[in-house]
């Protein structure tokens, strides 16, 4: 039986966070039952891209504080690491982002130490059962003494959700997370590399997700904040996904890129056997992803022709565009022309990175059916 505590938090206050962290991990058995005195702890965040804090597309620096002055007051060292999706110039934006989303200001403030993956170099994973030839992870996670992941609550334009599990695709070191994204095409197939990397980290005994402020709609970088007031803490990642999945009011049978992990035995995925403490209740008017479908039928055959009609693409906003090409340099299949940003849909695998890495919001999702956008755009006026 996996145990799931989930916490009200109204806002980042830092003594509110920390009183709400802290009775936690009381209950689960304290600091001591995963952390040693000047021992290195590493909290991995979930630090997408160069998005402010506000934004709710990474974990809040506040939150970040408060884990890292209680761990701090226990008396290890806590050190802070990521690496961000996608590139601008060609180089992945993971030390800007440390700046904007404010985790830099922070970690000076007290006295933690960033790291950034993509400078630590990574190194070869051999996997039993892993689906790719090759898995390579940033050195950083080896040579901490204990890992605590620290994902945000968001939804997932591609995936529908992402959470525990996803956020430890940013143990993968800069560009290199561009092939993964390539040699997985789809959810199901992506999913296997994420239970590869679980399975390749063993110093991760907790998670805490940040779901103070949550991320709706169109997620995981253009979504809406939604204020969830949710903290909640595992020693199981499957098992608070399951959780936070439901509380998002998702089918959980359709977040396939948790597949693998189930299979794989990566946690615990079956409803009556996670204990649940505290009040996990459905959040209200949570708005979930377009291609989020209410047709809960799986035999594609039967509903291809309406998926195709109603299947909305990525499309690069002109007018938004900053020409940073941050499109172009994350594209894994070399589908978006640099100069006009016109997307080849014959060689677009439909993985999302486009719209996902893009910080300035230009890479929309619509369909190429006119008809299709007047549905939704008066759909939406009724459902938010």
């Amino acid at each position: 039986m996996s145990k799931v505590f989930v916490s009200n938090c109204e806002s980042y206050d830092l003594e509110k966070v920390k009183t709400v962290i802290q009775h936690s991990i009381d209950e689960l058995g304290g600091w001591g039952k995963y952390i040693e005195k000047n021992q290195k702890v590493l909290l991995k965040v979930n630090l997408i891209g160069p998005k402010k804090a506000e934004k709710a597309a990474t974990t809040h620096p506040e939150f970040i504080r408060a884990v890292g002055q209680l761990i701090k007051e226990f008396g290890a060292n806590v050190y802070i690491g990521d690496s961000s999706g996608g590139a601008i110039a060609g180089m992945a934006p993971t030390k800007k982002s440390f700046v904007v989303a404010g985790i830099k200001k922070v970690a000076d403030e007290e006295a933690f130490t960033i790291i950034n993956f993509d400078e630590v170099g990574p190194v070869k994973k051999e996997i039993e059962g892993n689906y790719s030839k090759e898995l390579y992870i940033t050195k950083a996670l080896g040579e901490m003494d204990v890992v605590i992941n620290l994902p945000k609550m968001k939804t997932h334009s591609m995936s529908v959700y992402t959470g525990a599990i996803k956020n430890l695709f940013g143990a993968i070191p800069g560009l290199r997370k561009a092939k993964y994204h390539k040699d997985g095409p789809n959810p199901l197939i992506f999913g296997e590399f994420l239970a590869d990397i679980h399975k390749a980290i063993d110093n991760m005994p907790l998670h805490i997700m940040d779901g103070i402020v949550s991320m709706q709609g169109e997620g995981p970088t253009a979504g809406r904040t939604y204020p969830a007031r949710k903290v909640l803490i595992s020693e199981d990642p499957l098992a608070l996904d399951r959780i936070a999945i439901e509380m998002m009011g998702i089918d959980p049978e359709r977040v396939t890129i948790l597949r693998a992990s189930i299979n794989r035995n990566i946690g615990v995925w079956e409803r009556t056997s996670i204990d649940v403490l505290g009040d996990a209740s459905k959040l209200k008017n949570y708005t979930l992803p377009k291609r989020y479908r209410k047709n809960k039928s799986t035999d594609y055959d039967k509903i291809k022709g309406v998926i195709d009609f109603l299947k909305a693409v990525p499309i690069v906003n002109q007018k938004k565009c900053v020409q940073c090409n941050s499109c172009v340099d994350g594209c894994p299949v070399e589908a978006i022309d640099r100069e006009t940003k016109f997307i080849d849909y014959d060689k677009c695998i439909d993985c999302l990175c486009c719209h996902e890495l893009c910080m300035n919001e230009a890479v929309e999702l619509k369909s190429q059916k006119k008809l299709v956008n007047v549905i939704r755009a008066i759909s939406s006026i009724f459902y938010k």
